[in-house]
């Protein structure tokens, strides 16, 4: 299991009119990665943006953009977001037929890949992939909203993803109502990367003096996990 606990703030908490500055702020204020979820309004209830913003953003930092596609279909749209700067795509194991393919391609762009699950769906769904993932976003939520309250549940799941791993450097990604008062449990139980929107963006004020203190205490508290002090 990967040693360091990486946070990736998701910038669909941040506030639209502002992109570049917010994405700029996050990466001063200790971001590890920069999460960008997509929405389809099909695939979940929700719209957010597509390519154009993942490019636009781009230019603001050298940060990992970790693109979650919560999308259907997705394939027609891997390559479009690998162009526009994606470093890593997370595809629904439920959004389509053919995982195996869409993980396929988007190793073909030459993009770090990731299996997103839902929490209804049953970790069986991960078997066939386990060696073409690089990443495996457990939702601890339902998608399509942000600021939803983080489901326990999920703990148990994300622990026997570890399990299932088996050693393999893969990172799990929990995602969804990710605070300071639950990340050491996401960590304990095997996740090595917290996406926090709400949690960072959603508290009042704006900008990298801001951002600092709340991404600095879910690592701090995700590091806990590890018996670790930074």
């Amino acid at each position: 299991m990967p040693s360091d606990v990486l946070i990736a703030p998701s910038i669909l908490a941040a506030d639209f009119a502002q992109f570049g500055a917010e994405t700029a702020a996050i990466d001063r204020a200790g971001a590890d990665w920069v999460h960008v979820d997509v929405m389809d309004g099909h695939f979940v209830p929700n719209i957010s943006f597509g390519a154009d913003v993942v490019r636009a953003v781009r230019r603001f930092t050298d940060k990992p953009l970790d693109v979650h596609l919560m999308i259907a279909p997705v394939d027609p749209y891997l390559e479009a977001f690998a162009k526009a700067g994606a470093d890593a795509i997370s595809v629904h194991v439920e959004a389509g037929p053919h995982l195996h393919r869409s993980l396929q391609t988007v190793r073909a762009l030459g993009k770090r890949t990731g299996a997103a699950i839902n929490p209804a769906t049953p970790i069986d769904a991960l078997v066939h992939v386990i060696d073409d993932v690089d990443e495996i976003l457990v939702m601890t939520v339902n998608p399509g909203f942000g600021g939803q309250a983080f489901i326990k549940s999920m703990l148990p799941k994300i622990a026997a993803i570890r399990r299932m791993l088996d050693g393999r450097p893969v990172d799990i990604v929990a995602d969804g109502g990710v605070t300071a008062e639950n990340a050491r449990a996401c960590v304990a139980a095997g996740a090595n990367v917290l996406v926090a929107g709400s949690a960072v963006f959603g508290k009042g004020g704006l900008g990298v003096e801001a951002y600092r203190p709340r991404i600095d205490a879910i690592r701090t508290a995700g590091q806990a996990a590890y018996g670790v002090e930074v």
